[in-house]
């Protein structure tokens, strides 16, 4: 098989697994790449062929109608396509984890989520968020905002969505329609790019500001992108000045979060079944992602704009 069918095979699974809702035919032949080129007719022949190969190896294509498309749609459900019980070593399911961070930023990073995608499924802890291996390497984007999943699909489907969302200036939230073109990350912030019904013009959206759920505003495929837009420079991809570091203070359970644990510059007991940690961080929107992900194992103490940031972004996964 040669590596751009594999590639192309893979890209189906991962599209068919990552979806919430049935994908109709055309819909994936916008997504997923090696189909957008080919004519109506070669696109037919090598989608009918790719599933049908799929489906030889085991994996649950499954063909089910979306009320918002007159085609059937297809998909993967996950609990269908889970692996039965692996067992790893500890450090062996660190190595997996640790492998998977460095491959996010070389030409396997599909791989790489494919790969812990499946060991997950099937039950195993690849410890991404630290463990014994990958404190000292923190080679991720941090995506744990929560309202990244939704957004990305309304990007990939080319579909409008709404959103309440906080403004800068203070604690003022309102809804806002966007036609999303592209959801771009800086400096460990994610936001989206598109242009604001509301507003009707261009504009950017912090995604930490997201205040709440991220629904569908119309149909897949009414979105057209502007061929000169240049969604990065919205963002502003540009000269700044240094980012100024801070300390924070962190409470963590004892035996837990060890990747904070790992970078912290100081570790002490707190009592109560705490530890107390110390570490440098310049963001605090990229270090409450990170925090967050410890849920109810961490706490931040201080300072003040890093706690805030943490309480926002639970918030917004609670709404």
């Amino acid at each position: 098989m040669s590596r751009r069918k594999t590639e192309r095979l893979l890209n189906l699974v991962i599209c068919l697994l990552a979806t919430r809702r049935p994908l109709s035919a055309e819909h994936i032949r916008q997504a997923v790449p090696g189909y957008d080129s080919a004519n109506d007719e070669a696109f037919q022949r090598m989608f009918e062929r790719d599933k049908n190969e799929l489906r030889e190896i085991g994996i649950p294509i499954e063909v089910q109608k979306d009320p918002w498309e007159e085609d059937p749609g297809y998909r993967i459900v996950r609990q269908a396509y889970e692996l039965p019980e692996i067992t790893l070593e500890p450090d062996e399911a660190a190595v997996v984890g640790l492998a998977a961070r460095v491959w996010q930023r070389a030409s396997l990073a599909e791989a790489a989520s494919g790969a812990l995608l499946k060991l997950r499924a099937g039950g195993v802890e690849t410890d991404e968020t630290g463990g014994m291996l990958g404190g000292a390497l923190e080679l991720r984007v941090d995506t744990q905002d929560p309202s990244f999943p939704a957004l990305w699909e309304a990007v990939r489907d080319r579909r409008p969505v709404r959103f309440p969302y906080r403004v800068a200036a203070g604690e003022n939230v309102l809804t806002r329609t966007v036609e999303p073109w592209g959801v771009v990350s800086r400096r460990g912030r994610w936001y989206v790019v598109g242009h604001d019904r509301d507003r009707d013009a261009p504009r950017v959206f912090r995604l930490s500001r997201i205040s709440g759920p991220v629904v569908p505003a119309g149909r897949p495929g009414t979105v057209t992108v502007p061929e000169d837009v240049d969604v990065k420079g919205m963002v502003g991809y540009r000269e700044e000045g240094p980012l100024v570091e801070c300390t924070a203070v962190i409470r963590v359970r004892e035996g837990t979060c060890q990747g904070l644990r790992q970078v912290a510059k100081a570790v002490r007991p707190a009592g109560g079944g705490w530890d107390e940690v110390e570490l440098t961080f310049a963001d605090p929107e990229r270090l409450a992602g990170w925090v967050a992900g410890f849920a109810a194992d961490a706490e931040v103490v201080g300072p003040p704009d890093a706690r805030d940031a943490v309480i926002r972004r639970l918030k917004g996964v609670l709404a």
